[in-house]
């Protein structure tokens, strides 16, 4: 048997509506997991479901109750949760001086505390039956920053000390906790810098790979770390960045 070979697992993968969490979903489904897709835009969440032969739900991952819900829906109506990916996460690019107090509280309330109620509620589910990996992820921003990404990456920085902490407390019933941490990827998070051709290329240029990723390109490293392939890695942060933290990539965006 293939140690990626997911055949009998069950998946949730919240954020799987668009982006990354489509992509990942897809991938899950071809290596023989039953998925399910779980994002706040239901209606996104079923047309991606419906694609992949998976089954979809709403969620607000800020709504702790909700969350809780969702994850106690999927062990009743699948016998089991093995596998659990959080993808959701929001930006407000603006310099420290500018920033509003409403603005801070929604990409917190997002990010980290959304991750939060997915590490609580999954960690439950998993640490009851022994067994389970959970992926949230982070970014390149939880280690090099530039210019109008305070908010932001305070919150990747705290998913990957959550991230440990729910392995320190989790791995003794058989469950692993890791991060990913991508780089540039197009998805609709970073949509409004495809729009400027200057801003995109430059950000292609600071990585080692000289590019932008694919939502495609977290597939795998999602998936290893979901899979028997990844049965001793817990913990830890997988750097999907094409080099960029390797080779240091800084810009600062118009404006900032």
């Amino acid at each position: 048997m293939s140690l990626f070979d997911l055949t009998g697992k069950v998946a949730a993968i919240i954020g799987g509506g668009s982006g990354i969490g489509a992509a990942v979903a897809r991938g899950a489904v071809d290596h023989g997991a039953t998925v399910v897709v779980l994002d706040a835009n239901e209606a996104a969440a079923q047309s991606v479901a419906s694609r992949i032969g998976a089954g979809a739900a709403k969620l607000d991952i800020r709504n702790a109750r909700e969350v809780q819900r969702a994850i106690d829906a999927v062990v009743r109506d699948h016998g089991s949760l093995d596998i659990v990916v959080c993808t959701p996460s929001i930006n407000v690019r603006k310099p420290i001086l500018q920033y509003a107090e409403e603005e801070f509280d929604r990409v917190v309330e997002v990010n980290l505390k959304g991750s939060f109620n997915v590490l609580q509620a999954a960690g439950q589910a998993m640490t009851a039956q022994r067994r389970g990996s959970i992926i949230i992820f982070s970014s390149i921003r939880s280690q090099v920053v530039e210019p109008g990404q305070s908010v932001y990456a305070m919150t990747k920085a705290g998913i990957v000390q959550l991230v440990r902490t729910a392995a320190a407390e989790f791995g003794a019933f058989g469950v692993r906790v890791n991060a990913v941490g991508p780089g540039v990827v197009e998805t609709p998070l970073t949509a409004p810098i495809k729009a400027h051709a200057d801003w995109y290329e430059a950000y292609a240029n600071k990585s080692a790979l000289k590019r932008w990723a694919t939502p495609e390109e977290m597939v795998g490293p999602t998936l290893f770390l979901a899979s028997d392939a990844a049965s001793y890695v817990t913990g830890t942060i997988l750097y999907a960045d094409g080099g960029w933290t390797a080779i240091d990539g800084r810009f600062t965006p118009p404006g900032m």
